[in-house]
């Protein structure tokens, strides 16, 4: 009983989520969007070939290797709000590990900023794969992979293509595995769309190291969070 109390109240929780992405954006998004655009226009191509690069990577990634995969405790057992307990504990792992991540490479400037997207990408991956199988699905299947690069792109895109991708994924159990690609080249816009102004701003000398503690784990908040309410969704309804 306690259990479909549970379930029922999570389940509001993450409609509620869904419903909330539908009104963000507006004249904010725009205003934000073209200062963005304006000063991502004068970020380094170094820069911009590393972001692309480790998108890049990480997509082939997930898709092919086992690299995001790690020994974890699971219990087959477990309820759902059992397996949601964990799940919470492997989200404050990963943002702690990001947050002390962040830090040192925002201290380093640009050149160890540069190499904090990959080690950003790699633990925000990692995570997603955790999470996944705390739920009880097979992340080696290639459909769960791409369900869990649907979750990360519609974490980190603009309001327009987060609702796009939300949509499909409230309707996933409907496709039932239809949805066997991801606009990969959208993707990787969209990510550097996200994260540049931010990023960039880690690499200020003197306020690095706390730009990138805060926002490596508001990063790793906002991922965990989007996973719940997205497997909520898709196992309740």
């Amino acid at each position: 009983m306690a259990e479909d109390y549970y379930k029922e109240r999570k389940l509001k929780e993450a409609m509620f989520y869904y419903h909330s992405l539908q009104r963000r954006g507006g004249r904010f998004h725009r205003l934000s969007k073209g200062t963005q655009d304006t000063i991502t226009d004068k970020i380094p191509a170094a820069v911009h070939t590393a972001i692309t690069t480790a998108i890049r990577q990480m997509i082939e990634l997930s898709l092919t290797s086992s690299n995001y995969i790690y020994p974890i405790k699971i219990d087959h057992k477990w309820s759902f709000e059992q397996r949601e307990k964990e799940v919470r504990k492997v989200i404050n792992r990963y943002k702690t590990t990001a947050r002390l991540e962040g830090a040192g490479t925002g201290a380093g400037g640009i050149i160890l900023g540069m190499a904090d997207f990959p080690l950003l990408l790699s633990i925000k991956m990692k995570c997603l794969f955790d999470i996944g199988r705390i739920y009880g699905f097979d992340v080696t299947a290639f459909s769960e992979r791409v369900f869990l690069l649907q979750i990360f792109s519609a974490t980190f895109s603009s309001s327009e293509t987060r609702v796009k991708l939300w949509e499909e994924i409230r309707d996933w159990n409907k496709v039932t595995g239809a949805i066997e690609d991801v606009n990969w080249r959208v993707l990787q816009q969209e990510y550097r769309d996200h994260i540049d102004l931010i990023k960039m701003i880690q690499m200020l000398p003197g306020v690095g190291a706390f730009v990138g503690a805060i926002i490596n784990g508001k990063f790793l908040e906002q991922l965990g969070t989007a996973a719940m309410h997205a497997y909520r969704i898709r196992m309740l309804t």
